[in-house]
């Protein structure tokens, strides 16, 4: 007998038509994003300039193209941003002529609806901005870069995932998935929480972007900077409450691994200034990005959780 589509390998897979590890997650990512625009009524993208992020607004441009991306980028801005991934966050947007909704920290700070805390980290107090933006907005599916593999309770979460009125996030609601079916049903007040990266690993969106070429904040690639240490990380110094006495500024050479704020976000000794000297780094390191690299995710063994539960991200 002989076959009629295509020749068949001794795994029993069509190969000529097989797509790639890569193809398949941009495919479901994809699916995922036309999902949502036929579902929802007024979608946004979380972007904050970090690699996911980024990876996840390439995916969505590539959803829609030749359209316009239907929906708008939302950053929740602490006031202690990075300045190159700020300036990638406003290159990116006009480049593509996106809109991009703000919600500051520092304005809740100014206001005295937030206090700064006594470590100086502003990274938990990005909920309420967060959750008080979707309601104002009236925004019913937020896009978020979250993935399964970076932290435990992200690897509870469904690709869409219910939040209540109050924006909440409830563990024992979450619905089925089976055969890659989404639920977006919500009540009035409620929004969906959609993950398009779910199934990605960090080295999948390394390796992803250097296939398509996308760019990045530099601060993703070695280069020297002043950093000092404080609970086994390199922080940078800045007028955000480091360092303080004791601890001592060494100009050393790093990079980032993920990019949240500098009051929270390690460095790591790196002298790898190629996406294929990333690539090699990230292949053979034994810890998560989050867990090497993320103050805010150590302030207890349920530190995730419990700001996903009250709204985070």
């Amino acid at each position: 007998m002989t076959t009629t589509v295509a020749d068949v390998s001794e795994e029993g897979t069509s190969s000529p038509y097989a797509l790639s590890h890569l193809d398949a997650l941009e495919s479901e990512a994809v699916h995922i994003f036309r999902e949502v625009a036929g579902e929802f009524e007024r979608p946004v993208v979380l972007f904050s300039g970090g690699k996911d992020s980024i990876v996840m607004l390439h995916l969505a441009l590539k959803a829609f193209a030749p359209a316009a991306v239907p929906f708008s980028l939302l950053h929740v801005d602490t006031g202690h941003n990075f300045p190159e991934v700020l300036e990638y966050r406003d290159r990116t947007v006009k480049k593509h002529g996106l809109r991009l909704h703000v919600a500051s920290v520092q304005e809740y700070i100014d206001r005295g609806v937030l206090k700064e805390r006594p470590d100086g980290t502003r990274n938990p107090l990005q909920t309420l901005p967060l959750t008080e933006k979707i309601q104002a907005e009236r925004f019913d599916a937020v896009f978020g870069g979250g993935r399964r593999d970076e932290e435990k309770a992200r690897a509870k979460e469904r690709v869409f995932s219910l939040r209540d009125e109050f924006s909440q996030w409830d563990p024992r609601r979450q619905r089925p998935e089976l055969w890659n079916l989404y639920n977006g049903r919500h009540a009035p007040g409620e929004h969906v929480r959609v993950f398009p990266l779910s199934n990605w690993t960090e080295l999948d969106v390394w390796q992803y972007i250097a296939r398509e070429g996308i760019d990045l904040p530099e601060i993703y690639f070695a280069h020297e900077r002043d950093v000092f240490q404080r609970a086994g990380m390199w922080l940078t110094a800045g007028d955000w409450g480091g360092p303080k006495d004791g601890e001592t500024v060494e100009r050393r050479l790093v990079r980032y691994r993920t990019v949240g704020d500098m009051s929270c976000t390690g460095a790591v000794d790196s002298d790898a200034t190629t996406l294929d000297a990333v690539i090699t780094e990230i292949a053979a390191s034994r810890l998560t990005e989050r867990g090497a690299t993320r103050a805010d995710d150590k302030m207890s063994e349920a530190a995730m959780e419990d700001r996903k539960r009250e709204g985070y991200f």
